[in-house]
């Protein structure tokens, strides 16, 4: 294998082995691994249409991208400044609120995709 493909799989060995830090060391990665399965398994059951599968995953990859920039973000603040400062909290008060924010919508817009079907099913 040529060195550009072997650089290439290392680096996607270390993105996927922070996908499992995260959720490893996260309680929020852990309650997002259940909601994920959660929608799917519903998603499936319920026979969702595929432009609603595309709205879900769209959701799905929003919450999770944002809560990986999250922890990783956090992980900065704590090694570079590890005693109480106000920015260093404002810092990872904004990032959380991103996740927050994302998720809140990602939960409106399962339930406008979900109860409607739950109800006539």
């Amino acid at each position: 294998m040529n060195i550009f493909l072997q650089k290439q799989a290392r680096s996607f060995r270390n993105a996927f082995r922070g996908i499992v830090v995260a959720i490893q060391q996260e309680t929020h990665c852990k309650i997002h691994l259940l909601a994920t399965i959660a929608v799917i398994v519903l998603g499936i059951l319920l026979h969702i249409a595929l432009n609603e599968w595309i709205v879900i995953f769209i959701c799905i990859a929003m919450v999770w991208c944002l809560e990986l920039i999250n922890t990783a973000i956090e992980n900065i603040v704590d090694m570079v400044s590890p005693e109480r400062q106000e920015r260093a909290r404002n810092i990872k008060d904004i990032a959380a609120g991103a996740v927050l924010f994302a998720a809140i919508c990602s939960v409106i817009i399962a339930c406008l995709i979900f109860i409607p079907k739950i109800i006539s099913w």
